[in-house]
């Protein structure tokens, strides 16, 4: 009988052991991360390696579909430039949902660049040039990157098609433009809480259970956040290479959009109280500044810009709402008619429904 009334307890005792242990180890591999970020790095490039060399028919790219893949057919037209997407982070998908139809109707040939986005972000540009002889013909390649992605393309353009001062690496159609969208040129803080994602990475259930645990680490086993680190080597050594004076580029972000309902009334009581409105518009100013750095709620506006880019277009968008719109009733994001509006600019067509936008306009100025 004491036996019986026993056992619950020790199931518990063990329960709560394995716990502890599972947040000491994470506790004890944060702490050394922290302390020792390339070694870290390295590590982690060097499992990534050996899986592949041990499964390489689980791990291979193309099991899971990465790559270069055409999303609209081109048109053989030499006025119309082609289109690459490349997403970012842990990008669950539906991100270029709201922009492909618009290029679409550009007459634009779009295509999107897949790529394992937990790797190390050197390893994804290299990835991209080992695919860039897909896009036959010398029509040129506008670039356009989300989040992570805008590094990626920045990666490829500056040390594989374009490196300033030397020979391309790679051949095939030159890049006519990138324009880079809540990009972390200089990291963001978000990338320290990576353990912590990856934990969420590696229990997602795969459509085939059987390899749910490749289909994780197929996708990379965390580098990429670690160069997404502020003053991460990977940034240090990118935002050191010049950008090419012959491929234009422009740079979009997002900050806190105008103050809601609530933040107005306030405002506007406090204002009516004081009888000062000089308080009232020093407060909206201190609202807009704040939404500044905290940028989109994931990269801050001053991690936009890099030596040599021009300065970034701010719009009142959050991170993933710079792209898609969190409501079906919501208005267009800005976003699309600012990179219809850059690419107009740049290659003159005239199937673009905006006109083309100062690098410098900003609806904060």
């Amino acid at each position: 009988m004491n036996a019986r009334r026993f056992a619950p307890k020790f199931g518990l005792w063990v329960a709560a052991f394995a716990a502890a242990l599972m947040l000491l180890l994470v506790g004890a591999w944060t702490w050394w991360g922290e302390d020792s970020p390339e070694q870290e790095r390295q590590l982690r490039n060097l499992v990534q390696d050996h899986l592949t060399l041990w499964f390489p028919e689980q791990m291979h790219p193309s099991t899971a579909g990465y790559g270069l893949i055409p999303v609209r057919p081109e048109t053989p037209s030499a006025d119309v430039p082609r289109v690459l997407l490349v997403h970012g982070l842990d990008e669950p998908g539906g991100i270029w949902d709201e922009l492909i139809p618009a290029l679409e109707a550009s007459g634009m040939g779009v295509w999107e660049f897949r790529y394992p986005n937990d790797q190390a972000i050197d390893r994804s540009a290299d990835l991209l040039a080992d695919e860039w002889a897909k896009l036959v013909g010398e029509r040129p390649v506008v670039l356009v990157g989300h989040s992570m992605g805008g590094l990626v393309i920045r990666d490829f353009v500056s040390r594989h098609r374009h490196p300033v001062g030397a020979s391309p690496l790679v051949e095939g159609p030159d890049v006519g433009g990138a324009i880079l969208i809540g990009t972390p040129s200089q990291g963001s803080d978000w990338a320290r809480l990576r353990v912590w994602l990856e934990l969420r990475e590696l229990f997602a259930v795969a459509e085939d259970r059987r390899f749910s645990l490749f289909a994780a680490l197929r996708d990379g086993t965390g580098a990429a956040k670690i160069d997404l680190r502020p003053g991460s080597a990977f940034l240090a050594d990118l935002n050191s290479r010049a950008w090419p004076e012959a491929v234009p580029l422009g740079i979009l972000g997002g900050s806190l959009p105008d103050p809601p309902p609530s933040l107005e009334s306030s405002l506007r009581a406090i204002s009516e109280d004081l009888v000062s409105d000089e308080l009232e518009q020093a407060l909206r100013d201190w609202w807009l500044e704040l939404g500044k750095g905290l940028g989109d709620g994931v990269v801050p506006v001053a991690s936009l810009s890099f030596p040599g880019a021009p300065s970034p277009i701010l719009m009142p968008a959050s991170h993933r709402g710079l792209l898609v719109r969190r409501f079906a009733l919501d208005p267009e994001p800005q976003t699309i008619g600012h990179v219809l509006g850059l690419i107009s600019e740049w290659h003159g067509s005239t199937g673009f429904p905006m006109e083309p936008h100062s690098a410098n306009e900003s609806p904060f100025e």
